[in-house]
This record gives structure tokens, C-alpha cells and sequence, in this order.
């Protein structure tokens, strides 16, 4: 049973939360709070599986809030919920230790799915964030070595690099898999390459591969 702390100033939110994770089976909340402070000693006093985590608290905001956490409780993945929807932020947060971070206005099933990959160890971003990743290093420069590719090509070859099949990166991207595909094959021909095996190498060879863990081959 995955343990779940949910952090949110706005009741309603947070209430309908806590039942969207109850009503999953396989989580249960054992604690909520709703600023900055309490969500610091709620993680402490439970040191649960996963924090639900708001980045605009009274008290404080849930950058440093993330940060205290996951310093002090490094098995304890923070999984971002919030309306800031920017690349600064997104970098902030995963610089402070988050695991994850997707914007209010997610579905449920793509709330429930981001919180099994990061209790997993996966780290998942919600649909257009992924740039966010460019402006953390080392990334950052193995994606500027190929200026050829848009967002969302660049996003699947670092994907593409860590040995993620195409199912597993539909579900990072919340993508489905025909357009996964579309996206590898426009890869392929940008980079001349005639295989995933070359596509890998090329990327492998830029410095991609070893930024996302929690994915198989």
C-alpha cells in the first residue's frame, strides 16, 4: 500500500484528493496539511511513499518545502500539483528534489498514474514541461546537439536514450503510442539514422541516457 501525504492550501482541492487517492486501492492518505510548515512535520511524523505537493502555501511555498523534504526523507518521492504551469518553476522543483510534477486541471487517471511512476522511482512531467528538463545539466547539452529536432522530438530521444520502449514513453508523456511512433520516425529521418539501435547511439554519444531512473529496457 502506497502511503500518500496530500499538500494543498484550498480545502475543496484537498478533499477531493484525498478521495481520489482512497478510491485507488492500492494508496491511502495518511496525513494532509495545508501550508508550507505542516507539510515539512506531517512528511516527518509519517515519512510517507509520496507527497502531493502545492507550490503556492502560506507559510512558505513548496520549493523549500520540497527541498526539506526530500533532504531529510530521500525515499520520500514529492510529486508537484499545482497551476503554475512554466518551465522556472518546473526546474525549480526538480531541483529541490521533486519527482514529478504535473498542473491542476490533470485528469484522475493521469494524477493516479503519476503517482505509481514516482512511487516507483520514475520521474514524470505533465504534457508540454518536458523543456524544463533542457535547463538541467547534463542534459542540457546533450539535447543542444541536435538543433535539427522540435520540444517533442528532443524529449522522445532522450527517452529514447535511457532504453524506454514506446509504451513506456507514451506514458511518461501521456502520449499514446501511434504518436510515439510518429515522433520516433521523425527522429530517424532527421537524424539519418535507420534504427533505434543508431538513433540510441547517437544520442548515447551526445551525453544522454542516464537521467531517468525507474526505466527498463
Amino acid at each position: 500500500m502506497t502511503t500518500v501525504l496530500v499538500v494543498d492550501d484550498h480545502p475543496v482541492f484537498r478533499e477531493g484528493l484525498v478521495a481520489l487517492v482512497d478510491s485507488l486501492g492500492w494508496a491511502r492518505v495518511v496525513a494532509e496539511a495545508a501550508d508550507a510548515g505542516e507539510a515539512v512535520t506531517a512528511a516527518l511524523a509519517h515519512r510517507p511513499d509520496v507527497v502531493l505537493m502545492d507550490l503556492h502555501l502560506p507559510g512558505g511555498n513548496g520549493i523549500d518545502a520540497t527541498a526539506r523534504i526530500t533532504a531529510d526523507l530521500p525515499d520520500t518521492a514529492v510529486l508537484v500539483l499545482t497551476m503554475v504551469e512554466n518551465e522556472d518553476a518546473v526546474a525549480a522543483a526538480l531541483r529541490a528534489g521533486a519527482r514529478g510534477y504535473l498542473v491542476k486541471g490533470s485528469s484522475r487517471a493521469q494524477i493516479a498514474r503519476a503517482l505509481e511512476a514516482v512511487a516507483e522511482g520514475e520521474t514524470v512531467l505533465g504534457r508540454g514541461l518536458g523543456a524544463a528538463l533542457a535547463r538541467l545539466s547534463p542534459r542540457s547539452d546533450g539535447l543542444a546537439a541536435f538543433p535539427q529536432l522540435t520540444e517533442r522530438e528532443r524529449e522522445v530521444l532522450g527517452l529514447l536514450a535511457t532504453g524506454a520502449s514506446n509504451g513506456e514513453i507514451a506514458g511518461r508523456l501521456y502520449l499514446s503510442e501511434k504518436t510515439v511512433r510518429n515522433v520516433v520516425s521523425a527522429v530517424f529521418a532527421k537524424l539519418e539514422v535507420g534504427s533505434r539501435a543508431e538513433a540510441v547511439a547517437r544520442a548515447r554519444d551526445a551525453g544522454l541516457g542516464g537521467a531517468a531512473p525507474g526505466l527498463g529496457t
